[in-house]
């Protein structure tokens, strides 16, 4: 009989492990998924931003970009310069002119987070909120706004503007922290 409640006793101790090894198990999984999905959430590759366009012709021309595929919905052209990811902002203003820029704030560039997205007609900088008139890109320099590629740094031909691949490489140090 004393052998019986012995066994019956750590009958009851593997059967009070048991119940705890399943909400051991599901507590680990939904910690697992909480951290992938903060992963994921705080991840945006530039494939995931709409209207990123796959550029093709960087090297030593530069970026190059069809004046016929640029709207007023914002186009981001990434390109990477000797190891930099950088991204420029490709937009048609309301009177019709073409707008171009870098993506990345005049003043938040260094926090790695200055960069943009379109809402409407407005471009928000992910790091400070501030909303910046499509209109005003690649003109107003300073500020908490895109910074500007002006016209001396481009090449209009062939229906393409071109942003020279030694331009690029000059500016590229604005893009040293960016997380995009």
């Amino acid at each position: 009989m004393a052998q019986n409640m012995k066994q019956q006793g750590k009958a009851a101790k593997v059967t009070a492990s048991l119940k705890w090894k399943p909400i051991i198990s599901i507590a680990i999984v939904c910690v697992a998924a909480i951290v992938a999905i903060a992963v994921i959430l705080n991840q945006k590759p530039a494939e995931s931003q709409p209207g990123t366009a796959a550029v093709s012709a960087v090297k030593d021309a530069g970026i190059v970009i069809p004046v016929g595929d640029i709207s007023e919905k914002a186009t981001f052209y990434p390109a990477e310069i000797d190891g930099t990811s950088l991204e420029v902002i490709a937009v048609k203003a309301s009177d019709g002119t073409t707008r171009i820029a870098f993506n990345t704030c005049q003043v938040c560039y260094s926090s790695g987070r200055g960069y943009y997205e379109q809402d409407g007609g407005v471009l928000v900088c992910q790091n400070c909120g501030n909303r910046f008139a499509t209109d005003q890109v690649g003109i107003k320099s300073g500020g908490c706004n895109p910074w500007p590629i002006f016209e001396e740094n481009i090449v209009l031909a062939d229906g393409n503007i071109t942003i020279p691949y030694d331009f690029l490489k000059e500016s590229k140090q604005i893009f040293a922290n960016w997380k995009l």
